[in-house]
C-alpha cells in the first residue's frame, strides 16, 4: 500500500535534496537480493541511474566510476548502478569492463519510479544520487550525455562533504 503512494506521489513530483530514499529491492549482477536498507547509516550511497548496458555513453559512464572506484571507496561510499536490463545483461556487462561495483536490475523501471527519475527522448533517464548515512539525498547529478561527469562531479561533492 505504501509503495504505491510513494510511486503516485513521486510521478508528480521527482525526489530532491533532503529527501529521503525510498526503500527497495533488486537482484543484483549475480542474481543475489540487494535490499538498500542494509547499506543505510553504513555508506554512503552513490545511485546512478543509466539507459543501457554497453551502450556508448553509459559504457563511458560505467568506466567513469570504475576509474574512480578507489577514490569513492576511500570516502566511504558504494556505487550502485540501475536500469532495466536483466541480472545477465548487467553480469556481461560488468566482466566486460570489469567493473568493481553493484548493477541492480530494476525490470519494469520500478525503482526509477520511485526515485522520479524521466526519461528524455528515446531513452530511460540517466540521473545519479548521492545518498548520506541517514538515507537522505545530499547530491543529485543529470545529464543525459555527459557519462563522465556523473563520477567526477559526485566524487567531487563527496570529498567536498568529507573536508568540512
Amino acid at each position: 500500500m505504501m509503495r504505491s503512494s510513494a510511486v503516485a506521489q513521486n510521478n508528480l513530483k521527482p525526489l530532491t535534496v533532503g529527501d529521503a530514499i525510498p526503500a527497495f529491492t533488486l537482484k543484483d549482477q549475480d542474481g543475489k537480493v540487494f535490499n538498500v536498507a542494509d547499506y543505510i547509516s553504513k555508506e554512503i550511497l552513490v545511485i546512478y541511474f543509466y539507459p543501457k548496458d554497453e551502450s556508448m555513453v553509459c559504457t563511458k559512464e560505467a568506466c567513469a566510476f570504475r576509474d574512480s572506484f578507489g577514490q569513492f571507496a576511500n570516502s566511504g561510499a558504494k556505487i550502485i548502478g540501475i536500469n532495466d536490463g536483466s541480472v545477465a545483461s548487467h553480469k556481461a556487462f560488468q566482466q566486460h569492463y570489469k567493473l568493481p561495483f553493484t548493477l541492480l536490475s530494476d525490470p519494469g523501471d520500478k525503482v526509477y519510479d520511485l526515485f522520479g527519475v524521466k526519461g528524455k527522448l528515446f531513452l530511460t533517464g540517466r540521473k545519479t544520487f548521492v545518498i548520506d548515512l541517514k538515507g537522505k539525498i545530499v547530491y543529485i547529478h543529470e545529464a543525459l550525455l555527459g557519462g563522465q561527469e556523473h563520477a567526477d562531479e559526485s566524487l567531487k561533492f563527496i570529498k567536498a562533504s568529507i573536508a568540512k
